[in-house]
């Protein structure tokens, strides 16, 4: 019989390789093109929050390579969802914005999140702080795990 300490470390296993193996779904948001990878939409989202980011802060913030942010806006940016712009200071550097269906798709990735997260939301808004602690820990342990797992 599994200690509880092992069905924590099995199920925090198992959520991590459903995240994992899920980042090659598509989230079709109702016509072909409003339908996105989930690499894609999500770097729509850090640019609707981050407008003017930079490819190399996209990159650090998602955990990907700046070649992958590359390829990922070329994608979007031929699909009319992002607008490159050159940084004022530095003509080298391009500082990435939404264009107006970059904004429906953000909005629409948003109200996504609204209705799929609301039951753990209030999960959360009924936890006791102590509790809220002890959660906040094992994500942040778990997080630097996952970070330098091999």
């Amino acid at each position: 019989m599994a200690t509880p300490q092992q069905t924590i470390v099995t199920s925090f296993v198992t959520l991590t390789e459903k995240i994992a193996n899920s980042k090659t779904n598509v989230l079709d948001f109702g016509s072909p093109e409003l339908t996105f990878y989930r690499g894609e939409i999500h770097t729509i989202k850090l640019i609707g929050d981050f407008p003017g980011i930079y490819c190399s802060e996209l990159a650090r913030k998602l955990g990907i390579t700046r070649a992958v942010v590359h390829r990922t806006i070329g994608i979007l940016q031929k699909r009319d969802f992002i607008l490159k712009e050159p940084d004022a200071d530095n003509k080298k550097r391009v500082r990435l914005f939404l264009t107006d269906s970059g904004q429906h798709a953000y909005h629409l990735h948003e109200e996504y999140h609204q209705q799929y997260d609301q039951q753990l939301v209030d999960y959360i808004d009924q936890l006791s702080p102590d509790q809220l602690e002890i959660i906040g820990g094992f994500l942040t342990h778990a997080t630097d795990l996952i970070d330098n797992h091999a």
